[in-house]
């Protein structure tokens, strides 16, 4: 038998023991071997593509044709899965900038191409119909993802667009009443994680009580805290002191579909290390984090074939779900259970402690992630760091303490670099992202460092506009250190589009215009 039937299988019982519906089958469960002998073939540069492409026919037909065709002498690969599947393009591929607009009009016109109609399911295909208009980034995420959402709605709130914003929501609603949480993005092979869970941050951008959408907000929380054990498990941490905390952790153990190659590369190098299925969950998790991929996850600080995402509990995720806590005790609140409020509100406060007590590094003055297998803090500082002064979780002497090391480490000419390690990782130096400059702003306007947050505004401001000046174009990523430069480094080539880009873009503009961030 081989090794790739093998790994169907497991994945197969693993989609039978969560009780994930045949409709929501994956790609690698639908095409067993076909799927991979497409992947491994390299047709397409990018692993997404076919993980995306669209079935002409049923699947049992296509691997029919397949077991048929592969055997002949004159069997082409690249045209079977032509003649059989339809390949999708990169979202807004056809959309030419109007360069007499200026920046905020080019990102006014942007929403519509960005913007995708209610879904009609695929047979065979992997997207997981929604029943609301959404927005996807843009290049090739032609879906909607989950912590990008939350930074396009930015956007869509300066622009008044407060329908688009319930549509969002109001899917997200629908998947967690669905599939018991909110996937990475809409495609069956993203429901075996979530990302960064910003749902209750959603919650706020709406006039709407937080009640209205108590089962929902439980629902998310039950996905984060579920264990079957009383230590760690799944997403789910033990701490010393006997409080819980939280990790990122993908239930699956085969490679990421989107990224297959990438991955079966990595776990041959990793192999003498760990299993090929640990280094699978390792890189699916990283995944999760939304971070995919940095040396905050590396134990190296430096390979990819040494990330032990499973082993870090992140600042960032549990002050995320600290706010979490904090909107389930408002939304119980409001439906008068003040025994449950009560409950969730002492969660949070635990959680908060627990953040400074496990995160707060004296000695770096940041706040840092935390190895629970080690006991001890991880060695990279990262822009995850200011999630505690977005929450308002940091006290003041340690928001002040960590002005010197912004300062000197992450402020570069473009704004802010995400860690100050250059691995050729995207997510390390020397790229800044949008969504870290809107956390580490908003957090130092909370600790009244205006002037910073200023300053990192307008340097970040500006290099977006002198891009798209220059290329007509508003990109997922920046090199912050060399103006000059593009953005670099990962597993794909930088997108444009670009949904979360254009939302902070759009808040930081509006902002300075009416003299709420000023310019140094």
């Amino acid at each position: 038998m081989r090794t790739i039937s093998i790994i169907y299988l497991i994945i197969f019982f693993t989609a039978c023991k969560s009780s994930t519906p045949v409709k929501d089958a994956s790609p690698i469960q639908l095409y067993p071997g076909l799927f991979e002998d497409v992947q491994s073939a390299h047709i397409f540069p990018d692993s997404k593509t076919f993980a995306d492409a669209i079935p002409k026919q049923t699947s049992s037909a296509i691997l029919a044709d397949y077991k048929k065709q592969k055997s002949q002498t004159s069997f082409q690969l690249a045209a079977f899965v032509n003649d059989h599947f339809t390949i999708p393009a990169p979202a807004a591929a056809n959309y030419i900038t109007d360069t007499a607009q200026d920046v905020s009009a080019h990102i006014h016109s942007l929403w519509k191409i960005l913007q995708r109609t209610p879904d009609k399911q695929e047979t065979g295909g992997s997207l997981i119909a929604l029943p609301h208009p959404y927005i996807v980034p843009g290049g090739r995420f032609r879906e909607v993802y989950y912590w990008d959402s939350y930074f396009t709605m930015l956007g869509l709130k300066e622009d008044g667009d407060t329908a688009q914003i319930n549509n969002i929501i109001n899917n997200f609603v629908w998947l967690l009443e669905n599939h018991g949480s909110i996937p990475n993005g809409n495609r069956s092979y993203y429901l075996t994680r979530s990302q960064p869970p910003f749902f209750s941050l959603m919650l706020e951008l709406t006039n709407h009580p937080v009640s209205n959408y108590l089962d929902a907000l439980q629902k998310e929380y039950d996905f984060w805290m579920h264990s079957s054990q009383k230590e760690t498990d799944e997403h789910v941490v033990m701490m010393p002191n006997g409080h819980r905390m939280n990790r990122y952790f993908d239930k699956g153990t085969w490679p990421r579909e989107e990224a297959y190659t990438e991955d079966v590369q990595t776990a041959q190098q990793a192999v003498n290390s760990k299993t090929k299925e640990a280094i699978y969950r390792e890189l699916r998790s990283g995944a999760e984090t939304g971070w995919d991929f940095s040396s905050r996850w590396l134990e190296d600080g430096q390979s990819l074939k040494t990330i032990h995402v499973t082993d870090i509990v992140p600042v960032d995720l549990n002050c995320l779900l600290y706010h979490l806590e904090k909107t389930l005790a408002a939304a119980y609140h409001e439906k008068g259970n003040n025994a449950r409020a009560s409950e969730f509100e002492q969660l949070a406060k635990q959680r908060a402690e627990d953040i400074i007590k496990y995160c707060w590094d004296d000695n770096k003055g940041w706040f840092m992630d935390f190895d629970f297998k080690k006991n001890t803090h991880t060695n990279i500082p990262s822009l995850a760091g200011m999630y505690p002064l977005f929450f308002n979780i940091a006290a003041q002497v340690q928001a002040d303490t960590m002005m010197k090391e912004l300062k000197t480490v992450f402020l570069q000419p473009g704004g802010l670099v995400s860690t100050p390690v250059n691995t050729g990782q995207q997510w390390d130096a020397p790229n800044g992202w949008a969504p870290l400059q809107w956390m580490s702003i908003a957090g130092l306007m909370n600790y009244h460092k205006d002037s910073l947050a200023g300053e990192i505004a307008a340097r970040w401001a500006h290099l977006n506009i002198k891009t798209f000046s220059a290329t007509g174009k508003l990109l997922e990523k920046y090199n912050v250190v060399d103006t000059s430069l593009a953005g670099g480094g990962g597993e794909y080539p930088n997108q444009d589009g670009f949904g979360w880009t254009n939302g902070v873009l759009l808040k930081i503009l509006h902002m300075q215009e009416r003299a709420e961030l000023k310019y140094p």
